[in-house]
């Protein structure tokens, strides 16, 4: 009787061996992506402040951690006040409007200083806008750009003026002389302060329309002379409103004899 072959047992587990051979390249896969992506911190932030001192190595800040908005920052721009730093900023502003004049038809624009210390800059009105406009026109804004540095050097406070022809206007937007001159005004401190980051807490803007005028305004010159935008820097910070209703108030108490202090200051009344 003939001997059955012994059946070959088959491996029916041999699908584990590719499994965990997967499961290990998989593993190591992982694990060298994980170590690509942890990133040192302290030798990122130095190749990070590196880089952007290359490309801006004056307007670089520190590097902070902690959360800052322009607002705040903006003081921090103001430098300190160094011998021979008035007449570096003066003689910048000059400079920028020594280039302005250049074009004939700006030939009348000027920088004045006072015998009170006060710097006046008068820019024809079509440096900064178009005729009836109060829209700074893009030409403009290097003008400013220098003239807020020159400002911030100084670390003053700065008065801006709108002045206008005696020529009326009236469109939907400036129903009057007023309105173009304090609007014209308010753009230019905006500008300045926004743009360029002139502390707006030393700015200021009014509007003359028609009411201040160099020349009079009889030929298309002398109109074109006295439509134009003045910046006043001044010499000494101007007094706040209460300050100057508090000064003669205190002097007229004095002289009629009454206590500018209380007598009782916790606001108790005299023992009987």
């Amino acid at each position: 009787m003939a001997k059955h072959k012994h059946e070959e047992h088959e491996n029916h587990e041999r699908w584990l061996v590719s499994y965990a051979d997967f499961i290990t390249l998989l593993f190591a896969f992982f694990v060298v992506m994980y170590s690509v992506s942890s990133v040192n911190e302290g030798k990122y932030r130095t190749v990070s402040d590196s880089i952007r001192a290359a490309l801006h190595p004056i307007a670089t800040p520190p590097a902070s951690a902690l959360a800052f908005t322009l607002g705040h920052q903006r003081p921090t721009l103001m430098s300190q006040n160094l011998p021979g730093q008035k007449e570096v900023a003066i003689r910048k502003m000059r400079e920028l409007v020594k280039n302005m004049k250049q074009n004939s038809e700006f030939d009348f624009m000027q920088l004045q200083e006072k015998l009170n210390g006060d710097i006046v800059i008068t820019i024809p009105d079509q440096v900064l806008f178009n005729s009836g406009e109060a829209a700074v026109r893009p030409e403009a804004l290097p003008f400013l750009q220098g003239l807020s540095q020159a400002m911030i050097e100084l670390n003053r406070h700065v008065r801006v003026e709108g002045h206008t022809d005696n020529v009326p206007i009236r469109t939907t937007l400036f129903p009057s002389n007023w309105e173009l001159s304090a609007t014209r005004a308010v753009i230019v401190v905006r500008v300045l302060s926004e743009l360029y980051s002139v502390p707006a807490e030393h700015l200021a803007a009014l509007g003359y329309a028609d009411s201040r005028p160099l020349v009079e305004n009889l030929t298309p010159e002398q109109r074109a002379k006295n439509r134009r935008v003045e910046v006043v820097i001044l010499e000494h910070a101007p007094q706040r409103l209460e300050q100057m209703e508090d000064a003669p108030r205190a002097a007229s108490d004095e002289t009629r004899g009454i206590p500018t202090q209380p007598a009782f200051p916790d606001n108790r009344s005299p023992l009987p």
